[in-house]
């Protein structure tokens, strides 16, 4: 007969948890950010700290007198052993300096049980009759990626402990330079206030108009400037050639040539300074050319944990396969549903780079709407931020241009002039920045010019 065995636990790391607590109130600070009253294995120790925690959002005293009202006014102090359960508690003790140490305990022991219940949901998973192998991975992923962020029973928070939270992050982050990634381009992250965690942010345009660019410029700048590690899902173009466009705008080097293998020695020089600066950048590339959504999750967060992500960019969205089992509108409102979720999950920003229909082609103003995202599922209604890019040198020769515009002068046709459009912002205000684009390097640079909407 097997012997049953006890889930993982420590009765007296526990008491000694909630000895510390007794003694010194104020040594909650240390513990509450990662140690929740579910972790507790002995229900009545749940309790203690439940009334302690309680105590704690609405920063009032915690010592045994406290502590015991609280649990008499949820009626559980008899049921846990009244006053004298709450003197064993303090004789545990001498002091609370020990108490993270406890703590951390608690809170290991209370993953390894959910490790167990985990195991058990995956083992139910791989004896559901017809599931789809890619789907029962990405169900047990799921399983294990919600406890390994201590969220299997995530709920309802009340808004103090959010303040809280926050306030907890301005000062573990200072700066806004600590907690967002900027774009690089100054007068765009005026608009954006840079690239907020958990947001989706669409990339639109018509082809041939810089959308990768623009992408690979922003990984550039975040990851050579800011340090910022750079999750690049590459569907559209082999990494051979994302590299060549990477050297070419950071060596001024023309792209053609760079392909061609044409580069003069003073060239070749700057193309070597180049790949230095690069090959010390945390970018990533993946540039597996059909990729499922769920492949895509389970890459992201394997990379999130091995060696943590800043920002991921995916180009582009309408290129990541479907299930098929339903019309391509619907998979991509799944698509882009689940790289919102994606983004929030792993608390990043994500830039999902999205081909535009040619709708813009046929009416007498070219610039993109956001009406011209409403044909491709939510996209529009998932983003946080939608970007598109216009280029008046794409529609009109200058000839045309300057019959169209009657009091500008030769000079001042928009040759490589990129209207960079934040058409909408959840969170802040929208408007247009001019980006200059150097097609010979495909680098985009900041001009400084915006345009208020």
């Amino acid at each position: 007969m097997i012997e049953e065995k006890l889930p993982p636990h420590d009765i007296e790391a526990e008491e000694a948890v909630l000895g510390s607590l007794i003694i010194d109130g104020e040594a909650i600070h240390k513990i509450a950010i990662f140690l929740k009253p579910e972790e507790f294995y002995r229900e009545k120790n749940l309790w203690v700290y439940e009334a302690c925690f309680s105590l704690y959002e609405r920063n009032e005293a915690i010592d045994q007198v406290t502590v015991a009202h609280e649990l008499g006014r949820l009626g559980r102090l008899e049921a846990m052993g009244g006053a004298a359960y709450l003197s064993h508690l303090v004789s545990m003790v001498p002091t609370s300096v020990h108490i993270e140490h406890y703590a951390h305990t608690v809170h290991r022991l209370s993953m390894m049980r959910g490790l167990i219940s985990a195991s058990s949901q995956i083992a139910a998973i791989g004896y559901e009759a017809g599931p789809d192998i890619d789907v029962a991975l990405g169900r047990a992923e799921d399983t294990i990626f919600r406890l390994r962020r201590g969220e299997s029973r995530r709920d309802f928070l009340h808004i103090r402990q959010l303040l809280r939270d926050f306030e907890e992050s301005e000062i573990a982050l200072p700066t806004m330079e600590g907690r967002v990634v900027g774009t690089g381009f100054p007068a765009l992250d005026g608009i954006l206030g840079g690239l907020q965690r958990s947001d989706m942010i669409v990339l639109a345009a018509r082809p041939s108009l810089g959308k990768t660019s623009l992408a690979l410029t922003i990984a550039r700048n975040a990851a050579v400037e800011q340090k910022a590690r750079v999750a690049i899902f590459s569907l559209e173009m082999a990494r051979e050639q994302l590299v060549q466009r990477l050297l070419a705008s950071e060596s001024g080097v023309d792209a053609r040539r760079l392909r061609l293998g044409e580069q003069t020695e003073a060239e070749e020089g700057r193309v070597t300074e180049a790949t230095g600066v690069l090959s010390e950048a945390p970018i990533y590339v993946d540039d597996s050319p059909i990729l499922r959504m769920v492949e895509i999750r389970s890459k992201a967060r394997r990379l999130h944990f091995e060696r943590g992500i800043d920002l991921i960019i995916v180009d582009y969205m309408q290129l990541i396969r479907g299930d098929g089992r339903e019309g391509r509108v619907q998979e991509v409102t799944e698509i882009s549903r689940s790289l919102k979720g994606l983004a929030r999950e792993l608390d990043v920003p994500l830039i999902a780079v999205s081909q535009l229909s040619r709708a813009p082609e046929w009416r007498a103003s070219h610039r993109p709407q956001l009406f011209d995202l409403r044909e491709s599922g939510s996209i529009e209604q998932d983003a946080d931020v939608v970007i598109f890019i216009y280029r008046d040198d794409m529609h009109y020769s200058k000839e045309e241009w300057l019959r169209l515009h009657p009091d500008k002068e030769d000079n001042e046709y928009p040759k490589g002039i990129a209207e960079i459009i934040v058409a909408k912002h959840r969170n802040g205000p929208v408007g247009t920045v001019n980006l200059r684009f150097r097609e010979r390097t495909v680098k985009f640079e900041d001009l400084g010019s915006e345009v208020p909407a």
